[in-house]
C-alpha cells in the first residue's frame, strides 16, 4: 500500500461483506469511509469497529447510484481524509420479480445501485489514484456475474456490466499502477431482513463441496490482499470465492 496515510471508500459498508471488508482494510492500514445509504445506526458501529483497531474512519451516508449522492460524497471525503487509495464497490440490491412484471423504475432501481454506483464512485476517485501511480478498485459481481437466474434479469444484467466494467478499466488503469478486479461470492451466512433471501442462502449448503457457508470474513481476507502489495500483479479478473459451488 502507499507509505503516506491512505483510505478506503467501501459502499454498502453498513453490514454483512462491506463491515467485514471495513475492518479487514483498517487492520491492515487504511483509514476508512464507511458509506451506507438508510441504516446510520448501522454505519456508525461499523465505524467504531474501525476505530478500535487505531484506524480513522468517516461515515458518509448517500446513495452511491446517484451522481449527485457521490459527488457530495466526493467533497466530504477530500475536505476529512487522507487520499483515496482504494475503491470496492460493495452497494447492491437483488430484487427478485418476474421480467414480464417489471417496470421501467424496478430496472433502473437496480442498475443504478449495482451497476452505476461503481462508475460513479471510480468516476470520482480513479483520477487521483492514476495520478499517484497507485490504487486498488475491487467490485463484489457474485454469481449473477457468471449465471443468469430467473426473477432476476436486471441484477444479472448489472452483474455482468460489473464484470464488463471491471475488464476494461483494468487494462485502461494496469500501466497506471492501479488495478481492478472483481470478487464472485459464493451462499455467504449474511443476515437479511428479508427472511426468504436467508432461508435460500441456507438451501444452497448441501451444493457447496467444503460443506460450510462462506463467511463474510473470507470475502474480506480475500479483498484484503487483492488491496495488498501482494495483489499488485492481479488485474482484470473475477475471482470466486464460493466454496466450489458451480452452479
Amino acid at each position: 500500500m502507499p507509505k503516506t496515510p491512505a483510505t478506503a471508500v467501501i459502499s454498502g459498508a453498513g453490514q454483512n461483506i462491506g463491515r467485514a471488508i471495513a475492518v479487514a482494510l483498517a487492520r491492515d492500514g487504511f483509514d476508512i469511509v464507511v458509506n451506507g445509504r438508510a441504516n446510520q445506526e448501522a454505519c456508525e458501529a461499523v465505524a467504531r469497529d474501525v476505530e478500535e483497531t487505531g484506524r480513522k474512519a468517516l461515515v458518509v451516508m448517500a446513495d452511491v447510484g446517484r451522481s449527485d449522492e457521490v459527488a457530495r460524497l466526493r467533497e466530504r471525503v477530500a475536505s476529512d481524509m487522507a487520499p483515496v487509495a482504494v475503491v470496492v464497490n460493495n452497494a447492491a440490491i437483488r430484487p427478485e420479480k418476474p421480467f414480464l412484471e417489471m417496470t421501467d423504475d424496478d430496472w433502473h432501481r437496480v442498475m443504478d445501485t449495482d451497476l452505476n454506483s461503481a462508475f460513479y464512485l471510480c468516476r470520482a476517485f480513479c483520477g487521483a489514484m492514476v495520478d499517484r501511480g497507485w490504487g486498488r478498485v475491487v467490485n463484489l459481481t457474485g454469481m449473477n456475474a457468471i449465471h443468469g437466474y430467473a426473477g432476476r434479469a436486471p441484477v444479472s444484467a448489472a452483474k455482468h456490466g460489473l464484470w464488463g466494467l471491471t475488464k476494461a478499466l483494468a487494462k485502461e488503469f494496469g500501466p497506471k499502477g492501479v488495478t481492478v478486479n472483481a470478487i464472485s461470492p459464493g451462499p455467504i451466512d449474511t443476515q437479511h431482513a428479508d427472511a426468504s433471501m436467508t432461508h435460500h442462502i441456507k438451501s444452497q449448503l448441501d451444493r457447496i463441496p467444503v460443506g460450510r457457508l462462506g463467511q463474510p470474513e473470507d470475502i474480506a481476507a480475500l479483498t484484503a490482499f487483492l488491496c495488498s502489495d501482494g495483489g499488485g500483479f492481479i488485474t482484470g479478473q473475477m475471482i470466486a470465492s464460493n466454496g466450489g459451488a458451480q452452479t
